[in-house]
């Protein structure tokens, strides 16, 4: 082998590790020499080897994220626990990777935030009745803040409202006394 047919193998080789695939539900947010210079993907895309650009793939695919469960006092100074669950996805691959560190933990840690403050605001009868109108200001709130990052919330829910066991007894006698009073 001569060595022009080592160089060009080798110069084939480098090109070659430049080669990336995108998913469908993937996109390629390229930096070159640490600047942002462009979203590629879905499919086969090529990046300029040698650590010149750099590929960071997002996936855009809807995330659902269950929220642990949080123990918090409504205005009303009830304590109550939820489980709330959020739908998100990231809409701009670039800002997700750009303006923020990490959109997953940032998205789900203002989620946790945001349903503390949001219950906080609320009387515990508010909580029970009007949990459509309190997502919906959730979600709101939420997107509000996740917009500047690239990232969509679709949904926001409180799945379950668990009220301590002294308030479930004081509730279920008040009701027996009014079917006794009737």
């Amino acid at each position: 082998m001569s060595i022009l047919e080592i160089v060009a193998a080798a110069l084939a080789i480098v090109l070659l590790t430049g080669l990336r695939i995108a998913q469908e539900y993937e996109r390629g947010v390229v930096f070159r020499l640490g600047r942002y210079a462009s979203l590629r993907g879905p499919g086969l895309y090529w990046i300029i080897p040698l650590g010149i650009e750099r590929a960071v793939t997002i996936d855009i695919r809807t995330r659902t994220v269950s929220a642990e469960q949080q123990e918090t006092i409504t205005r009303d100074s009830v304590t109550v626990k939820l489980n709330a669950v959020l739908w998100y996805r990231i809409t701009d691959a670039a800002k997700s990777v750009i303006c923020v560190a990490d959109a997953p933990a940032a998205v789900y840690q203002l989620a946790l935030t945001s349903l503390r403050n949001s219950i906080g605001q609320h009387d515990l009868d508010e909580v029970l009745q009007e949990r459509d109108k309190i997502n919906g200001l959730l979600r709101a709130n939420i997107a509000e803040s996740t917009g500047a990052w690239g990232v969509e919330v679709e949904r926001f829910e409180m799945k379950d409202v668990e009220l301590p066991v002294a308030m479930q007894e004081v509730m279920a006698m008040q009701a027996q006394a009014i079917r006794e009073k009737r």
